[in-house]
């Protein structure tokens, strides 16, 4: 069974489905059977790298809503987090463009460390606040889970992978993907969202029997009836 996972580091919605996957893959009995494939999708390509504001200001700044408002809601994002054990530290998070973090995931991916870059990416991100736009961090970081720390910085200052990144962007918009965390199982089964673990286990079982018949709809999507960037479990093209 193989399962396509279309995120962005900079999604908040990515790294708790991620967890939320997990849960359900963890419970699912075929577990070992189970190819995950990491999918990169930039949500804004057009992202500063210092942006010189925190993640409150930009919310309150793009949605035109008051910064006390704006960090309520991102507030509530940090209570959702811990329901699934993450400790996302958003006062302190640096907001950035994930470009090149994504462009050295395709390197972690040819070295058989896509699955552990994702977890040490998204936490420095949102948990240990440190910047993935940064070079030097970003090779520090790959060093941590056993990528050569060398290798890792001629990929950022060669400018390699940028062919993957437009290949996996053009693929995504042409299924039709308008936001993340995105997964595809088996080619045939759809799931849009951060949605709870129950969700996903279910996919998981009914794809594994292929029973059609059982299955009251092919697609799980969340309501992206909101214009908030990031809001019903998932993070949307800008």
């Amino acid at each position: 069974m193989k399962i396509e996972i279309w995120s962005d580091f900079v999604c908040p919605f990515c790294y708790i489905g991620k967890r939320h996957f997990e849960i359900a893959l963890e419970q699912f009995q075929h577990k070992e059977e189970v190819e995950v494939v990491f999918r990169g999708f930039q949500l804004d390509s057009y992202a500063k790298k210092d942006t010189g504001m925190d993640i409150h200001q930009i919310l309150s700044t793009k949605h035109n809503i008051p910064f006390e408002e704006a960090k309520a809601l991102n507030n509530e994002l940090i209570q959702k987090a811990k329901t699934v054990g993450l400790d996302y530290q958003l006062d302190t998070m640096i907001p950035t463009n994930s470009y090149d973090a994504l462009r050295l995931s395709y390197y972690a991916k040819e070295k058989g460390k896509i699955q552990e870059y994702m977890e040490r990416i998204m936490k420095a991100h949102f948990t240990d606040s440190l910047n993935i736009g940064d070079h030097a961090t970003l090779a520090q970081l790959s060093s941590e889970i056993g990528l050569d720390a060398d290798e890792a910085l001629d990929v950022l200052e060669n400018d390699k992978y940028n062919e993957n990144i437009e290949a996996d962007r053009a693929e995504g918009l042409k299924i039709g993907i308008q936001g993340v965390p995105f997964f595809i199982v088996n080619g045939k089964y759809t799931i849009s969202g951060a949605q709870p673990s129950k969700i996903f286990l279910d996919i998981l079982q009914h794809a594994w029997k292929e029973d059609y018949d059982n299955i009251k709809t092919k697609a799980y999507i969340a309501d992206s009836s909101s214009d908030e960037h990031c809001s019903d479990e998932t993070c949307k093209l800008d």
